[in-house]
């Protein structure tokens, strides 16, 4: 599987940590950056290039880390045919998958230790989307609104 990462200065050390994790479990990693550390960074450099990357690479997944992983996912999900997800536990992980059908998990490096970050990422690209239609649906609903800007009818 393809796997798409970047970080800021806040989610260096936990990003090349997770390079060396996916290469070591068979995953095909391009790492967006950065490639150094740079405390004054700025997150959208990087975290776009990755999201960019997921958008046009159909299948593939990505990782993008910040301090928190909020910027990060807002970041993201700027990038049309993307959806990011902030994962905070194994099972936020998982649902994004099996709900959200996400294709890029944020993590806060400030937030979680290595390995459960980690864990995090293995739930998350292990985990199928479900395929019901309620979700389909919602997704759906969404991807109108990004397109035309129309509010969804309430019922």
């Amino acid at each position: 599987m393809r796997v798409y990462i970047a970080a800021d200065h806040a989610g260096y050390e936990l990003k090349n940590h997770l390079v060396s994790w996916l290469k070591d479990h068979g995953h095909d990693v391009v790492d967006d950056g950065p490639f150094g550390y740079d405390a004054e960074d700025d997150y959208p450099v990087f975290v776009l290039r990755a999201a960019e990357g997921v958008a046009r690479d159909e299948g593939s997944f990505g990782v993008v880390i910040g301090g928190s992983g909020n910027g990060e996912q807002i970041a993201a999900n700027k990038v049309p045919g993307v959806r990011a997800a902030l994962a905070w536990s194994e099972e936020t992980a998982s649902l994004a998958r099996k709900h959200n059908d996400a294709n890029v998990i944020s993590l806060g490096a400030r937030m979680h230790p290595a390995e459960e970050a980690t864990r995090f990422v293995e739930v998350f690209l292990r985990t199928p989307f479900s395929g019901d239609a309620r979700h389909r649906r919602r997704i759906d609903q969404i991807g109108a609104y990004v397109s035309d800007g129309v509010l969804p009818p309430p019922p």
